[in-house]
């Protein structure tokens, strides 16, 4: 069993760990996109730097990195706790890739991507409720900091009433964690009214 959560620790790791946001930033832009916005590889900078279709490769690179480890954690070892243990790793691994120098993205994708493999209605209404507060605000930051902090509680509170493995609700946990400490800075900036909306600031130098 100990071999079993090591290996799809690794796996869901070097998959989160796989810099899609570089490597469509160099072939739209010949350039290292960290340079541009944010600073990151996620979605949101390669949507501001690169474009929509750019953007949309990128999502869905970054949901498979979560994805991929949680359904090899249910089907192939049949197991929920190897299955959000791998999925935990793939949110690791994109914020802290080991192949693009631990400077990675802010981990909103790969969450999304985690609970869609581990319980596919709850990524759903997840993305109801993510789709609701873009179109209401336009700041992609915004959805990402509502969206994971209400999807991890309610993964959180479907665990403890028995509706969700238990072991889900450390997914939810550790998520929660992650996203909104990676968020920080757009937290802030929320805060202040600098925070740029949907299709602002991807020209302006990296920040955080």
């Amino acid at each position: 069993m100990i071999a079993a959560y090591a290996g799809n620790v690794a796996l869901g790791y070097l998959l989160g760990s796989i810099p899609f946001g570089l490597v469509v930033g160099y072939l739209w832009l010949g350039r290292d996109i960290r340079r541009s916005g944010s600073g990151k590889t996620g979605t949101t900078n390669v949507l501001r730097t690169a474009g929509k279709l750019a953007a949309a490769l990128v999502l869905l690179g970054d949901a498979a990195k979560g994805v991929v480890p949680a359904l090899v954690g249910r089907f192939a070892f049949g197991d929920d706790g190897i299955a959000a243990a791998g999925a935990a790793a793939g949110i690791v691994g994109h914020v802290w890739p080991v192949f693009a120098g631990f400077r990675g993205g802010r981990g909103v994708a790969v969450t999304f991507g985690g609970v869609l493999g581990l319980a596919p209605l709850f990524a759903l209404a997840f993305l109801a409720l993510a789709a609701l507060v873009v179109v209401a605000t336009r700041y992609v930051s915004l959805m990402s900091v509502v969206g994971t902090l209400v999807g991890g509680a309610v993964l959180v509170a479907a665990a403890a009433a028995g509706w969700q493995p238990a072991a889900y609700a450390f997914y939810g946990a550790f998520a929660v964690l992650v996203v909104e400490y990676m968020h920080i800075p757009n937290i802030r900036r929320l805060l202040a009214g600098t925070e740029p909306r949907i299709g602002k600031g991807g020209d302006r130098p990296a920040t955080g």
